[in-house]
């Protein structure tokens, strides 16, 4: 093809109908396996990596986020009606969630003193 012997090679001498025959069919194996691993991209995942790509959807995350904080709001509220059986003072004083417990802890094995006794 250098020396401009391009129009003799495509008028059809064997070896360039040779050589165009390999090239064909190296670019049909390749779009064979295009398609093999496009087709097969979701069917070959594992439910681990299905369970990934899922995830990573902004539908996903966006509703992830809405549930998370539906949970952490209702943690919350269950804090504040159990602050609002504690006796402490002052009766308006701010507790830590782990000062509720300890104290809800308290309360509870006082009551249970005071019914055995």
């Amino acid at each position: 093809m250098r020396d401009g012997n391009y129009k003799t090679m495509m008028n059809g001498s064997s070896d360039c109908r040779e050589i165009l025959q390999i090239i064909t069919s190296c670019n049909n194996i390749v779009n064979k396996k295009r398609e093999k691993s496009s087709t097969n991209d979701s069917s070959s995942l594992s439910r681990e990596e299905r369970r990934r790509r899922r995830r990573a959807t902004q539908k996903y995350r966006t509703a992830h986020a809405t549930r998370e904080r539906i949970r952490v709001e209702a943690f919350n509220v269950a804090f504040a009606e159990l602050r609002k059986l504690l006796p402490t003072l002052p009766p308006d004083k701010k507790l830590s969630k782990i000062e509720i417990l300890r104290l809800a802890i308290c309360y509870i094995a006082y009551l249970n003193h005071v019914l055995e006794a």
